[in-house]
């Protein structure tokens, strides 16, 4: 399997072999049921589709419950999904933990970062600003000019302006497994990872 779903706990301490201070983030992988198997035949492609923390079927939408009836599994709140070169050693309605992983390991997360709203080009894009002096005094945090007059008398696409910030998908690489706790579906990774607390994240191996 190439991965799992989890949540980001938080961030905490430990100390290294070594005696040195590491920072960590807890995350709790899984336990994670496999909602449906793609095959090349049937998809195209060959993928495993996982689910995460049970759900009220209340408050599941009908086409979903009649998805999640197929694998015999309670509705999830989160279902994504994994691609795998051989989906034949999986079945419908498996669990799947964090003993997926092991103490050394390097993976990928992606998680969904912090939004900051509306923000201007100072804090989103690390512009330096305008002087604090000779005459300028409302101009201290703004863009100044964003274009030229008759050529291209037009802005370009991309041009780094004051707008929305974060609350986007990024992932981090290369990232390394501490510890693993598979009876608590605890995994402690090396420094931080994007995202709030209790936000959810992937864990892909590498």
């Amino acid at each position: 399997m190439s991965g799992l779903i989890g949540r980001k706990i938080g961030m905490t301490q430990l100390f290294s072999a070594g005696n040195a201070l590491v920072p960590v983030t807890l995350l709790e992988a899984g336990p994670c049921v496999v909602t449906q198997i793609k095959t090349k035949d049937s998809d195209g492609y060959t993928a495993i589709q996982l689910g995460f923390l049970e759900k009220k079927a209340a408050k599941t939408t009908k086409p979903m419950a009649g998805h999640f009836a197929k694998s015999k599994a309670t509705p999830m709140r989160v279902v994504r999904e994994f691609r795998v070169p051989d989906a034949s050693g999986f079945q419908l309605g498996q669990t799947l933990k964090a003993d997926l992983f092991a103490a050394g390991d390097y993976v990928k997360i992606t998680g969904t970062t912090k939004g900051k709203g509306t923000a201007g080009v100072v804090k989103r894009h690390k512009f330096h600003g305008g002087p604090a002096t000779h005459g300028q005094t409302d101009r201290t945090r703004r863009a100044g000019a964003i274009s030229s007059g008759s050529t291209p008398g037009r802005v370009y696409p991309g041009k780094k302006m004051a707008g929305h910030m974060g609350d986007q998908q990024f992932s981090l690489r290369r990232v390394r497994i501490e510890r693993v706790d598979a009876d608590k579906n605890l995994i402690i990774i090396k420094g931080q990872i994007p995202g709030a607390s209790n936000g959810f994240v992937t864990i892909h191996k590498k």
